[in-house]
């Protein structure tokens, strides 16, 4: 009977070794680390987007805060008055005009009382300092100086 020659490579083994070989740990590690940086991405920018979210809300007070202050009363005077928050990140400025609707002031029904519109603009920057900005205006029955 003739034999098949031993190969010279591997030793022949009745058993299949077990574990991991060097190029299934590689790749399992290549997977692993796209996994984790995806997810970090996605983490980060659900970050970003939250603390845009909340600088958003807060201008949003803070006009709606400056738009009530400035229309109390039935007199406006013309003009623009700025500030700025507590921790100056927000910058705002509060207008007050005569709203022009297109028709001729001599023919108005009450001469003393028209349309003023009052304006608040609101700036400041973001985390990744990204200028922003947010504007609210309304127009109140009144007077202006």
């Amino acid at each position: 009977m003739i034999r098949p020659r031993p190969s010279t490579g591997r030793p022949a083994s009745r058993k299949r070794q077990v574990g991991f070989t060097l190029v299934e740990i590689v790749v399992a590690f290549v997977l692993l680390s796209l996994v984790l940086a995806t997810s970090y991405q996605i983490f980060a920018s659900g970050l970003q987007r939250a603390s845009d979210l909340d600088d958003y809300s807060q201008a949003l007070e803070i006009a709606k805060t400056q738009l009530a202050q400035a229309s109390i009363g039935d007199m406006f005077e013309e003009g623009q008055v700025s500030g700025e928050s507590e921790d100056r990140r927000f910058h705002w400025t509060v207008s007050v005009a005569p709203f022009d609707d297109g028709n001729d002031p001599a023919k108005r029904l009450l001469a003393s009382l028209y349309a003023v519109r009052v304006g608040v603009h609101v700036t400041w920057r973001n985390a990744v300092d990204t200028e922003k900005q947010l504007d609210l205006a309304t127009l109140i029955v009144g007077r202006t100086n």
